[in-house]
């Protein structure tokens, strides 16, 4: 039912910027919440930010809040993830994950690929 492709990740430099987009295939992308998790080696998969499915409400990891921007773009069929001041602790694989609820109970979970962010040391 949902496809999701990532891109944008890439090996950048500690206290620069990188843009992640992450394009749905989706009859109705606003259905679903989306958001982006990460996954750094040797660690646990961790969740970063969400987004609603209008982008009237987002929430954040408490290490990357006032860094991250969550958005999307419903149009596109599009969620992004602007990441600025990156730190090599930010270095890992990233997520795109879409969320659609039947109900407040009842949900599916859909994955990309994930792409590879690196901040060397």
């Amino acid at each position: 039912q949902v496809q999701l492709v990532e891109s944008g990740g890439g090996l950048v430099q500690a206290g620069d910027s990188l843009r992640l987009s992450c394009a749905a295939s989706v009859r109705t992308f606003s259905h679903y919440t989306m958001g982006w998790f990460r996954q750094a080696p040797g660690k646990e998969r961790e969740f970063v930010a969400v987004i609603n499915w209008n982008g009237d409400n987002t929430d954040y990891a408490t290490s990357v809040k006032g860094r991250f921007t969550i958005s999307r773009d419903n149009d596109k069929n599009t969620v992004y993830l602007q990441m600025s001041l990156l730190t090599p602790e930010d270095t890992a694989v990233y997520y795109c994950n879409a969320r659609l609820y039947t109900d407040y109970r009842h949900w599916d979970d859909y994955w990309g690929q994930g792409t590879q962010v690196t901040v060397p040391s």
